[in-house]
């Protein structure tokens, strides 16, 4: 797909923000009132208003969680290249000698369900969503790939990989 393909196909993507959801529930075996839910903590950012900011964001996360294994630069190392989709980074179908991806990467969806599900390794899904969106994000980057507003799971979906 040609830049001008992928630039036309991203204007079309929808501002939808990632929607996250929580549900709790307790029970209480007396009459007294529950203790009051602790503070949000201070650390706690607030989603990126854009594209350049969740790169920043993804390039921070993915420095202490991906890059000992898939190199500073996505490189590649113990694990594959991320970056370069000429010099092989995430290809179509996954190669014979893996041992964690068995699906076709069709679009930034299916990259987004692969990492949540098995990255890093051991620990699928201990990251909070945010930030393996922002982790896509650098690599889409990386890859030569802006957006005109911050990657969600449904512009992913809609995003295909030029290949």
């Amino acid at each position: 797909m040609t830049e001008s393909k992928i630039r036309r196909s991203v204007l079309t993507i929808p501002a939808v923000g990632l929607a996250l959801a929580m549900a709790t529930a307790g029970c209480a075996s007396s009459n007294e009132a529950a203790p009051a839910a602790p503070a949000t903590p201070a650390t706690t950012a607030a989603a990126p208003a854009t594209f350049a900011e969740q790169v920043a964001a993804g390039q921070t996360a993915y420095g202490a969680n991906c890059a000992s294994c898939h190199g500073d630069a996505g490189q590649g190392g113990k694990g594959p290249r991320l970056v370069g989709l000429a010099q092989g980074a995430l290809p179509l179908d996954p190669p014979a000698d893996r041992k964690f991806r068995k699906t076709r990467f069709v679009t930034v969806g299916d990259v987004a369900d692969f990492a949540v599900a098995n990255m890093p390794p051991g620990k699928g899904g201990s990251l909070p969503a945010d930030q393996y969106w922002a982790i896509l994000a650098f690599d889409l980057h990386a890859n030569g790939i802006d957006l005109p507003q911050p990657l969600t799971a449904e512009a992913a979906k809609t995003l295909t990989i030029p290949r």
